[in-house]
């Protein structure tokens, strides 16, 4: 075998020596991400607040002392529970009497229609005078008269007797008690303040500068605790506030939203368009002292790259410099960390 020959034997066995090396290298098992830009919402980020959809003061619907208190500030209340009593003797009391008049009244009715058709028989028969006749229909509209305003007394007194018990009109967590145990209370006093937690907003306000963009997309979405909640629904409200020169929205959220309360301070943002992003996950971050950073290939060998980070988008986080397309990201940068090429 000439020297030329041998040369080439020998780099061929080179490379296959190393290509074999390579796949049984750690950077093999390393999983990665070849980076590549998005078309993602462009959003304009400003201030909200947290505010319940569901929130009411609970006030008295009739008069009595108060008996019983079962909930207190901070309980939940399912919806329908029974928050409070009242004595209500003179709501028993009335609805004995309605229903003791209701039975009179049906009493009576039966007798005025039995009468009544016993006048009709003899008035066709002409046994009767006309003025029997009229007399017994007259008596008869009376009865059903009597007996239809019976009804609607009975009614009205199962109602006052009902308002005895004050009841969650939703479920929700009680955040005032305004009264106690022995008062005497009459019809509008407040009782008991709560919110409901399942269904929540956000309040903010827009420059008019991005007013006409986003009156024509309406999306938004919260960030709190590194976490990005779609709004499930936008109002941009028709007028600008002539002091601030700025126009107020809500932004309803998911039901059941979690770590999220009245109140709370959070941030928008607010859907203006559609731009270009770079999206990494979480994991593949470096965080060492105030560097922020990832592991990039570079002849298959994990090279640690400053970045800049952007905005969250649930398990993965925005990389406003540091990375072009092509890149090839270690998704794990632990392993990544580990990894040594000889």
């Amino acid at each position: 075998m000439n020297t030329f020959l041998r040369f080439v034997v020998s780099i061929g066995v080179s490379l296959a020596m190393s290509n074999a090396a390579l796949a049984d290298s750690p950077i093999a098992a390393l999983k990665t991400l070849k980076v590549v830009h998005e078309s993602l919402p462009a959003e304009r980020v400003v201030d909200g607040t947290i505010e319940a959809i569901n929130q009411a003061t609970v006030s008295a619907q009739t008069s009595g002392r108060i008996t019983d208190i079962f909930y207190d500030v901070n309980d939940f209340v399912p919806a329908g529970a029974v928050i409070m009593r009242l004595k209500g003797t003179e709501q028993r009391a009335s609805m004995q009497q309605a229903t003791a008049a209701l039975q009179e009244a049906t009493s009576r009715n039966a007798e005025a229609d039995q009468q009544f058709k016993r006048i009709d028989g003899l008035y066709k028969e002409k046994v009767a005078t006309r003025q029997e006749y009229e007399q017994a229909t007259t008596n008869r509209d009376a009865a059903a008269a009597r007996l239809t305003s019976a009804h609607a007394a009975v009614d009205a007194a199962k109602e006052g007797v009902g308002y005895t018990e004050v009841r969650a009109p939703y479920a929700g967590i009680v955040t005032k008690r305004l009264v106690q145990v022995g008062e005497s209370v009459q019809p509008g006093t407040p009782l008991m303040s709560g919110v409901s937690l399942q269904y929540l907003r956000v309040n903010l306000d827009l420059p008019q500068s991005i007013v006409e963009k986003v009156r024509g997309i309406k999306k938004a979405a919260i960030y709190v605790n590194d976490k990005r909640i779609e709004a499930t629904s936008f109002t941009l409200f028709p007028e600008a506030n002539s002091d601030t020169h700025t126009f107020h929205a809500r932004a309803n959220l998911p039901a059941n939203a979690t770590d999220l309360h009245p109140g709370m301070f959070v941030k928008v943002g607010v859907v203006t368009g559609e731009a270009k992003r770079i999206l990494i996950p979480t994991e593949a971050i470096v965080t060492r002292s105030d560097v922020t950073a990832v592991y990039v290939l570079n002849n298959n060998q994990p090279i640690l790259r400053q970045v800049r980070l952007g905005q969250r988008f649930n398990e993965r986080i925005e990389v406003l410099t540091g990375l072009n397309d092509n890149d090839v990201v270690a998704l794990d940068a632990v392993a990544a960390s580990h990894v040594v090429v000889p």
